[in-house]
C-alpha cells in the first residue's frame, strides 16, 4: 500500500522515533545530518533515550557515537571510521561484524528490527522516484523494514541509475541543500606507486576490476594506462577510477554482466565523481545485496579484486579489521570479492601493502598480533603483493607460504621472519628450496 508523504521540519520528523529504538542512517560522504541535529535536540530536551545507529563508515560529524551521549546514543557501525574509531575502542560505541553482502539481510531477516531509517536521497524524476545517489548500501533494506522511513530531498545529491525508490515507501520528508562530504584524490608516494606497479602487472586487458578508495588504490589506477577495455564491478570507487575513466582505459566492454557499465553502490570522492554519476546511464549504483554478492561478482570473468591489509602471518592468514584488540575497520566486503574472484573464469584475488607501518614495524609477521581479526582466511589467500615483490600462495603449503611471505617482506625484517618460520617449522624448512 502505497504512503502519501509530506514535507515536514526534520524536528517533526524525529519526533515519531521511539526510545530504544534501532536507526539506520545512508553513509559515507551522505550522512543525513539534519536529522542527527534534530535528534541531538531532542536528546538535550531528555524526552529521548537509548537509540542504536547502525551505518557502514561515515564521515563528518558523528554525535551518534560521542561519549557525551552515553546511555541516549549508542553507535553499532557495520564498518568503522576515523570518526567513530576512538569511541569504539574507547568502549563508548560498538562494532558489528558482518560482511557487507550481509548487512543488508540483518535488516530482511529480522535480526536487526529497525525503528526508524534515515536517509537522503535525490530530487525525484518525472514518475516520483528518487535516487540514494553516493550512498545505496543496504539503504534500501532499511527503507523496506523500518517501522518509520524518512527521507532528507537534497538537490546536491546526485540522481544516479540503479536501484532507485519512489517517494510513496517513505513517511516523512525533510528538504536541505547542505553539501555531500568530499574527499580529494590522494597523491600516491613512490613507495605505493611501486606497489601499484606490481599489482597492475596481474592484471590482463579487459579484467573486471574491484579495488576502494586511498593511496594505494591510487597508486594502482595510475599504473593502468596502457592497460584496455576494463571493466568496474566494486562496492566502491573514486577519483583514480574516474581518471582511468576520462582515459578510454575503463569502458567495461568486455563485462559479460552489466555491459559497458560501472557498478558499485556508495562512493566518497571529489565533486568530480558525484557529478559524473548524476543522471549518467553508464553508471548503476546497487543494493550492496547485489554487488557484494560473490555468486554476481563471479559472473564476470577476468574478476581481479585487490584488497588491503593491517597484517599478514607466514601462513596467509590476512587481517584487515584490527590492530591487535583495537577495531580500526571492519570486515567490509573483503571476503565477498576475495570469493567472488575465486569463482570467476580467469579471476584473481591480490592483497596489496606496504612491507612496514609509518613506524617501521612489518606487516608481514610470525604471527597475528594477540586479538587481531582472519579477514580473509589462509585457505582464500592467493597473490600478495609488497613493494618487494608479488606472490602467489594459491596451492603453497606452510612453509612454503613462509618463504614466499618473507621474500617479498622488509629486507631487514627477513632474518626475523626465517627464524621465526624455521623455529616452528623445524630443520626441514632450511634444507628445502622453492
Amino acid at each position: 500500500m502505497s504512503k502519501h508523504p509530506h514535507y515536514v521540519s526534520a524536528d517533526e520528523a524525529v519526533s515519531v522515533v521511539r526510545s530504544h529504538g534501532h536507526i539506520h542512517l545512508s553513509s559515507v560522504a551522505s550522512v543525513p545530518q539534519v536529522l542527527i541535529q534534530a535528534l541531538e535536540r531532542r536528546a538535550e530536551a531528555g524526552d529521548v533515550t537509548d537509540l542504536h545507529f547502525h551505518h557502514f563508515h561515515t564521515e563528518g560529524p558523528a554525535p551518534y557515537a560521542d561519549p557525551k551521549w552515553e546511555g541516549v546514543f549508542f553507535d553499532q557501525g557495520f564498518f568503522i571510521g576515523p570518526n567513530v574509531r576512538p569511541s569504539v575502542n574507547q568502549g563508548y560505541a560498538d562494532y558489528i561484524p558482518v560482511h557487507l553482502s550481509e548487512s543488508q539481510r540483518l535488516y530482511r531477516s529480522g535480526v536487526i528490527k529497525l525503528d526508524c531509517a534515515m536517509v537522503q536521497v535525490s530530487e525525484p524524476d518525472s514518475e516520483g522516484r528518487v535516487s540514494l545517489g553516493t550512498s545505496v548500501d543496504c539503504s534500501i533494506a532499511a527503507i523496506e523494514t523500518a517501522r518509520v522511513s524518512i527521507a532528507v530531498v537534497n538537490p546536491n545529491v546526485p540522481f544516479a541509475y540503479g536501484d532507485l525508490v519512489s517517494l510513496d515507501q517513505f513517511d516523512y520528508l525533510v528538504r536541505d541543500d547542505s553539501p555531500l562530504i568530499t574527499k580529494g584524490f590522494m597523491e600516491p608516494t613512490e613507495q605505493e606507486k611501486l606497489i601499484g606497479k606490481q599489482c597492475a602487472a596481474l592484471i590482463d586487458d579487459g579484467a573486471c576490476i574491484q579495488m576502494g578508495i586511498g593511496a594505494l588504490p591510487n597508486a594502482l589506477a595510475s599504473q593502468l594506462d596502457g592497460h584496455r577495455d576494463l571493466g568496474i564491478h566494486t562496492e566502491m570507487f573514486a577519483d583514480g577510477v574516474l581518471r582511468l575513466i576520462k582515459k578510454g582505459v575503463i569502458n567495461g566492454s568486455r563485462k559479460r554482466i552489466d555491459t559497458g557499465k560501472i557498478t558499485a553502490s556508495f562512493l566518497l570522492g571529489s565533486q568530480e565523481v558525484y557529478s559524473f554519476i548524476d543522471h549518467n546511464p553508464a553508471v548503476l549504483m546497487k543494493d550492496i545485496k547485489y554487488t557484494n554478492a560473490p555468486s554476481v561478482i563471479a559472473q564476470n570473468p577476468g574478476m581481479v579484486c585487490i584488497n588491503s591489509a593491517t597484517q599478514v602471518d607466514l601462513t596467509g592468514q590476512i587481517c584487515a579489521d584490527s590492530i591487535g584488540t583495537r577495531i580500526y575497520s571492519g570486515t567490509g566486503g573483503q571476503l565477498d570479492f576475495v570469493q567472488g574472484a575465486e569463482q570467476s573464469e580467469g579471476g584473481r584475488s591480490i592483497t596489496a601493502f606496504a612491507s612496514r607501518t609509518k613506524k617501521g614495524v612489518s606487516k608481514i609477521v610470525p604471527v597475528l598480533n594477540e586479538g587481531a581479526g582472519v579477514v580473509t582466511p589462509r585457505a582464500n589467500a592467493h597473490w600478495v603483493v609488497t613493494e618487494y615483490g608479488a606472490v602467489d600462495l594459491t596451492g603453497r603449503s606452510l612453509e612454503e607460504r613462509a618463504k614466499l611471505l618473507t621474500s617479498i617482506a622488509h629486507p631487514d625484517d627477513r632474518v626475523m621472519l626465517d627464524e621465526a618460520a624455521y623455529k616452528r617449522f623445524g630443520p626441514h624448512y632450511h634444507n628445502f628450496s622453492l
